[in-house]
């Protein structure tokens, strides 16, 4: 069974950074799946926040984290990241790393692609 595992939320104050990891449960690697992040505050719906693709490294953000957030992947670690800079409170919310069979140059920022989850690590920014 695909399962993803996320791990570095925590608390952070405005202007901090954290860094996000997402690593395979279950399955041995992620080289051929395309991997994407998302978030969802109380109350708002699952928001897309960065994709990169299976192959040729294919990348898109989220609006609202262009400039301050960096997505990657370490296929030979088998994980990928989320560089979060710069944070904002708007930017708390759970974090979910996400994954779905890559078909190539692509990916997708809407949730409804994606097939298989993580169960989320919490993102706090206060002040």
């Amino acid at each position: 069974q695909v399962q993803l595992v996320e791990s570095g939320g925590g608390l952070v104050q405005p202007g901090g950074s954290l860094r996000l990891s997402c690593a395979p449960s279950g399955f041995t690697t992620l080289d051929y799946y395309t991997i994407g992040w998302f978030r969802q505050a109380p109350g708002k719906e699952r928001e897309g926040v960065s994709c990169i693709s299976s192959s040729d490294n294919v990348i898109h953000y989220g609006n609202s984290v262009k400039g301050r957030f960096t997505i990657s992947r370490d296929n030979a670690k088998n994980m990928a990241f989320l560089q979060m800079n710069s944070l904002k409170p708007e930017d708390t919310a759970i974090y979910y790393c996400a994954t779905v069979v890559g078909i190539g140059p692509f990916c997708s920022l809407r949730p409804s692609e994606y097939p298989y989850w993580g169960q989320g690590t919490q993102v706090t920014v206060f002040a």
